[in-house]
């Protein structure tokens, strides 16, 4: 098994190359049958550009499948991988149509691209489940062994055997149980999952995985975290991290609100169609506002109104402030299906325009709940290093209830991590989970706020 460990990344590499193979020849038949001759007979094309025309649609069509993701098939769930592969499909086509267009100067026929899209589909989609056959046969689910400290691993266990085409969890271990006792039990098992243990205790166990080769899982603490966004020195022969802890650079932040005024102002333009069409249907339901709007927090914890298209009964919050449960009787059907599909959020473009919020950044939280998750985590007011935005690395990772330390340490992943490039990849990725159903799953009946008990 582990001699055949060392070329499971070529599999994926080799059977990923086939596909965007596939797809380059595929747009080539289109290409070369449909759309050059239409170009010859207007003189404007010279056939030298075929191939430069070609690879540009291999490198839309790579950067689109990297980005959702459909290349990583032994990673993700099958129903991720062909979303993602669908996702990419519908990008790269009409990137493809506007390059066509732009060429040509001038509209083009889009039934061929739109064929294209549908004959692509046909073919890479059972082609990714046989992939996916084969590596699930060659590469079966990891034995795994779980040590844990003061805190039951049950939660985390949960949520590793939602993938049980990907792990097999067989033992837990406390780690008061002894480092010799745990050394022999981890030399049974294939991998092994750290969860939060105290540093002090957890290092040894690190170190003993790391000489042995055991492929080791570990949730992070805080600290690590803020460790992964630090700026290596060498100035000496002794090495150093610098953490400068100001969340993002004048310059950065610049940048950030230059795209925010350009992409809100688009974004109005092209919205606002579904926004009155949203806006009728709420108002023909109820009638009562169209828009709801909250205090919430952003940077430095400032104060502003966040805008919302209502999607609650009017008297929602008359027992105060309270996250939306799981079949919540609160939420209207015009609610129910704008959350469904997160447009209850568009008119937040408006606070984007303002400079109140960002597209990407941590989600904004009331100041009565943010509260009451500081007196349990301090450290969740770091969240407020950066402004908060529309979507952010915890919608896209997380879950609307995912529990406010797992929502603290995504936001704090995307903070010490800041880059341009993640911004465009995270407002992709954002198109992705719209049609992810348990990313909008509410809290349970017996909560208020996030926080399980």
């Amino acid at each position: 098994m582990r001699r055949r460990e060392q070329y499971k990344h070529l599999l994926n590499l080799f059977a990923n190359s086939i596909m965007l193979l596939i797809e380059a020849a595929m747009f080539s038949y289109t290409w070369y049958l449909v759309y050059t001759p239409m170009l010859e007979k207007a003189n404007r094309f010279w056939n030298r550009g075929n191939w430069a025309v070609i690879g540009m649609y291999a490198l839309f069509m790579y950067f689109f499948t990297r980005t959702y993701g459909g290349y990583r098939i032994g990673y993700l769930r099958i129903t991720d991988i062909c979303l993602s592969q669908i996702l990419a499909i519908l990008c790269a086509n009409f990137v493809g149509y506007v390059q066509v267009c732009m060429i040509a100067n001038d509209y083009m026929p889009i039934h061929p691209m739109a064929a294209l899209a549908g004959a692509e589909l046909i073919v890479i989609l059972p082609g990714v489940y046989v992939v996916r056959f084969i590596y699930t046969r060659l590469y079966p689910p990891r034995r795994m062994i779980v040590i844990y400290g003061e805190h039951s691993p049950k939660d985390l266990i949960k949520k590793i055997n939602s993938r049980r085409d990907k792990y097999n969890v067989c033992a837990t271990a406390s780690v008061y149980l002894g480092y010799k006792p745990l050394y022999e039990k981890i030399m049974d098992y294939d991998a092994v999952v750290l969860c939060d243990l105290p540093t002090k205790m957890r290092n040894p166990i690190l170190k003993f995985c790391f000489d042995q080769n055991k492929r080791t899982y570990i949730t992070p603490k805080i600290s690590d975290i803020i460790l992964m966004g630090t700026e290596r020195i060498h100035l000496f022969d002794s090495p150093l991290m610098l953490s400068r802890n100001q969340g993002l650079t004048i310059e950065q932040r610049f940048v950030k609100r230059a795209t925010d005024i350009v992409l809100s102002l688009a974004a109005i333009i092209i919205s606002s169609p579904v926004l009155i069409l949203i806006a009728a249907g709420i108002k023909i339901y109820d009638r009562g506002p169209v828009f709801y709007t909250q205090e919430r927090l952003t940077r430095d914890g400032e104060i502003f109104k966040i805008i919302k298209f209502r999607s609650m009964r009017m008297d929602s919050e008359k027992n105060g402030a309270q996250l939306a449960r799981k079949g919540d009787d609160r939420i209207t059907p015009v609610g129910r299906f704008i959350r469904r599909i997160h447009f209850d959020e568009l008119p937040q473009i408006f606070n984007i325009l303002k400079g109140e919020m960002s597209f990407v950044g941590p989600r904004p939280e009331r100041e009565v709940i943010a509260s009451q998750y500081e007196q349990m985590i301090p450290e969740f007011s770091f969240r407020l290093k950066v402004k908060a935005g529309l979507t952010g690395y915890a919608q896209v990772f997380g879950k609307y209830n995912t529990t406010p330390y797992d929502k603290l340490k995504l936001d704090l992943t995307y903070i010490e991590n800041y880059s341009y490039w993640q911004d465009i990849k995270l407002m992709l990725m954002t198109f992705k989970i719209i049609f992810q159903k348990e990313n909008t799953e509410g809290i349970d009946k017996s909560q208020v706020t996030a926080v399980k008990k």
